[in-house]
């Protein structure tokens, strides 16, 4: 017995001996390497689009640590998934997700730009709100900080809506467009159907700057002249409180017009000089001033002609080809740097004799 205690003691002696060895000479010449160097930075642009069969999420790959370091590959991503009952849902409670889904990372660039990852979610059921995040892990083993989380009911979609047109106006584009009239498996809409508006400015993403109900038709008048726009429309179904995002139009564009025309010039008067008439008038307040016009014409000619056009930094101009004993009629227009320009209403006359 005394033997078999022996034995058992020094056995657990040399466990623990074996354990000091192996921590303390492992190999390792250097320091660990601190966590926050390897962590990927978290996903931010997770995103969703649904057609008939389901749902696409996707986001772009990290390409850098917390701390700003470079990551050319990734190990894997996680996908945490919920899903309830709406009438379960409580907006307060914590989220129940469950265990995730391991989806093969690889590296992290194309051609030099940030990959898209994409997983498909098939078997939605009806009535159900989703909730889904994203973590990524290099072959480290370091993880990152959740990704923003997206939510939806899950539902067929609204088809999208077709016939889309973008009409510039005065400070303000006219969008219109066919309603959506069924849901993209074919059976007919029987929710409330509202529509997100999208647009693109200067060839950027598109943003959400407004929505519609019961209405086929949007009236953008926060654009700036000589702007290109791009505009989509996304058909959405309304269930309670809750919105299924449907189909997205094809989009249009369309550049934004500055129809206004600058005010007349005041103050015109026509002197009579040795080289010629002297037509002066006063400095249109206008910000967008690109010209003047001066017009001319006689009695016997109710129609005025162009006979100069002034810059806009000059406020009289010279009539040198007037033929004497006759008399004259002056108006001036003042033109605008729109493209096309608007020109606006004569002046009053001046008139004198040469």
């Amino acid at each position: 017995m005394n033997i078999i205690r022996r034995a058992g003691v020094t056995g657990a002696c040399l466990l623990i001996g074996a354990f000091l060895l192996f921590s303390e000479g492992c190999g390792f010449k250097n320091h660990p390497v601190p966590p926050d160097t390897v962590v990927p930075e978290a996903i931010k642009d997770l995103r969703f689009d649904a057609d008939a069969k389901g749902v696409l999420l996707s986001w772009s790959f990290p390409i850098e640590t917390i701390k700003g370091s470079n990551i050319e590959d990734l190990a894997t991503f996680e996908i945490f998934r919920a899903e309830m009952p709406l009438k379960d849902y409580c907006g307060g409670c914590p989220i129940p997700f469950a265990e995730p889904l391991a989806q093969p990372g690889g590296v992290t660039k194309e051609d030099g730009k940030k990959r898209k990852a994409v997983y498909e979610l098939t078997s939605l059921r009806p009535g159900y709100k989703y909730f889904f995040k994203v973590r990524s892990r290099t072959s480290w083993f370091a993880e990152s900080a959740d990704s923003n989380i997206i939510t939806f009911i899950w539902n067929v979609p609204a088809k999208a809506p077709e016939g889309l047109t973008a009409k510039a106006g005065n400070n303000q584009v006219v969008l219109n467009w066919q309603p959506a009239t069924a849901l993209q498996d074919g059976s007919p809409i029987d929710k409330p159907l509202q529509y997100q508006i999208l647009r693109s400015t200067g060839g950027k993403e598109f943003e959400k700057i407004g929505v519609v109900e019961r209405r086929t038709a949007f009236i953008d008048q926060n654009v700036a002249n000589n702007q290109k726009y791009s505009y989509q429309v996304q058909s959405q179904l309304k269930i309670g409180r809750e919105i299924v995002s449907g189909g997205t139009s094809q989009a249009v564009s369309t550049l934004s017009t500055d129809l206004t025309p600058p005010a007349p010039p005041t103050g015109v008067t026509a002197v009579e000089t040795d080289t010629g008439i002297k037509i002066l008038w006063e400095k249109s307040p206008e910000e967008d001033l690109g010209s003047y016009k001066v017009y001319r014409r006689t009695a016997e000619n109710s129609g005025p002609e162009v006979i100069g056009t002034v810059e806009p930094v000059y406020t009289i101009f010279v009539d040198k080809k007037a033929t004497a004993g006759v008399r004259y009629y002056y108006s001036v227009t003042a033109v605008d740097k729109a493209k096309p320009a608007n020109e606006s209403e004569k002046s009053a006359e001046a008139t004198t004799r040469h």
